[in-house]
């Protein structure tokens, strides 16, 4: 994964040092980015997509220790595939209301 996100980076044109977690096999990858300049903030989010796509294709996870967030749900159906129906309905029935943290896990239908 370090060296396809370091050929990711090298594409875009972006520096993304990465930090991780030697016991776990966590790894967070860091674009640095001016996000005042609208072509670099959409190069390291490109950057971003395609190293979460990689992870997948590697057998990895989209997160880690982190958890979705409302950055990592579109990738969610594409790492879980019908698990997100499941997940769908444990929510529905645990909150009804949909009043618990909205939009923050789950992608958009």
């Amino acid at each position: 994964m370090v060296a396809r996100a370091a050929r990711l980076a090298d594409e875009l044109d972006v520096t993304a040092p990465c930090v991780g977690h030697a016991g776990d096999g966590n790894l967070h990858f860091l674009p640095v980015a001016n996000l005042d300049d609208p072509e670099e903030r959409d190069r390291a989010m490109e950057l971003n997509d395609r190293m979460v796509r990689a992870a997948l294709d590697l057998g990895g996870t989209s997160t880690g220790e982190h958890g979705v967030g409302i950055g990592k749900r579109k990738f969610m159906r594409e790492e879980h595939a019908a698990a997100v129906d499941v997940m769908r309905d444990l929510k529905d029935t645990l909150d009804p209301e949909g009043v618990l943290n909205p939009g923050k896990v789950l992608p958009e239908e």
